[in-house]
Order: structure tokens, then C-alpha cells, then sequence
């Protein structure tokens, strides 16, 4: 399978998955998430594969929540279809025997955060910015985010970030335990490959 909305390619035994849209903050649309499926598929049936790293391509964003123009005009069942769809991929990722590390290195918006908090832990750059600001639209965190927030930072905190939209820094994810490690943006990728070195190492 060709891509055209992500790059896929290997660094000896390190898998990386790059979301490759910088026009549109690498947002997520359909195709977006059939790819990723694809290419964790891929991962997983390579046994020379020891790591897997996921980001976005451009500086701005990891990936900012879902593309919000191409869902704006899907029926009650089309929604239903694109939620499947993207919970199918993050419990690929999760399934993954592999360690998965995000590198955040902008913008990690609704889908975003939901995607990255399916990875083993996070790295994000200083300038990263995490939510869940899908409330705005009347809607809910639709990949199961909802879910994997409360295990990660309590269910208090989780309703707060659900409830309000709020958009929190780096700092403040790191301080209630979404991410792991923070790191000058011109220096994330190189930190990332540093430990995905270690675990395949």
C-alpha cells in the first residue's frame, strides 16, 4: 500500500511513523487512520522491528485533533464509522509488542492527545500543547480518550480536561503525569532516538 498521508520508513530496527499533512496541522481524516493501520499492521508482522516512534511532520503539530472538514458533513453512522476506525488503530498500537514512544513536537489537539496517550510514554517538545477540546464542537474525545486520560492522570483531572476544552503546555502535562519528558523542540527527535536506541539496543 502507497501512502499519501503519512511517511513510513526504518532506522535499522527503529519503526517511525510520521503523519505528514503541515498544511492542515497533520489533522487526522480517514485516510489518515487507514494508512496508520496499515502501516502498524506492517510493524507488527516485522520481527526485526524492536521500536516504533510516531510524530508529525513540520514544527507547528503532532497531530491537531481530527480534520475537522471533512467530518463536518458525516451522517450519525458515518461519525459512528470514524470513531470504530480510530479506536481500531490506537488498540493496534497499544497491542504493539513493541515499546511506542509519541514525540510530541507541537500541537497534540483531540485525536492527538488521544493517539499519543495509545503510545508506550510521550516525549514533547517545550512548545507542545495537549487537550481535549472536542467539547467545543459538542462533541466528545470519540477514540476512546475519554478513557485512557482517567488512567493516566485521574478521573478528577480527566473530567476537568473532557468538560472544559482546556488546552495545558508541556509543563503542565508533564506535572499530572501525561508525559514523560520534556525537551528543547531542536532537540526532541534526536532525545527520542537516544532511548529508542537503548530499548532496541
Amino acid at each position: 500500500m502507497s501512502y499519501e498521508t503519512i511517511l513510513y520508513s526504518k532506522e535499522e530496527t527503529i519503526a517511525i511513523i510520521k503523519v505528514n499533512r503541515p498544511k492542515v496541522l497533520n489533522a487526522i481524516s480517514p485516510t489518515v487512520v487507514v494508512e496508520m493501520i496499515d502501516a502498524v499492521e506492517k510493524i507488527a508482522a516485522d520481527t526485526s522491528i524492536k521500536a516504533l516512534i510516531l510524530t508529525g511532520e513540520g514544527e507547528k503539530a503532532f497531530i491537531a485533533g481530527a480534520d475537522i472538514a471533512s467530518m463536518k458533513d458525516y451522517t450519525p453512522l458515518e461519525g459512528k464509522f470514524f470513531s470504530r476506525q480510530g479506536q481500531e488503530l490506537l488498540f493496534r498500537l497499544e497491542a504493539l509488542p513493541i515499546p511506542v514512544i509519541a514525540c510530541v513536537n507541537g500541537f497534540a489537539l483531540g485525536g492527538g492527545t488521544e493517539i499519543s496517550m495509545a503510545c508506550d510514554f510521550i516525549y514533547a517538545a517545550d512548545s507542545a500543547k495537549f487537550g481535549q477540546p472536542e467539547i467545543t464542537l459538542g462533541i466528545i474525545p470519540g477514540f476512546g480518550g475519554t478513557q485512557r486520560l482517567s488512567r493516566l492522570v485521574g478521573k478528577a483531572m480527566a473530567k476537568e480536561l473532557c468538560m472544559t476544552g482546556v488546552i495545558i503546555s508541556a509543563q503542565e502535562a508533564k506535572g499530572i503525569g501525561l508525559v514523560n519528558k520534556i525537551f528543547p523542540k531542536e532537540s526532541l527527535w534526536e532525545e527520542t532516538m537516544k532511548v529508542a536506541k537503548v530499548l532496541t539496543s
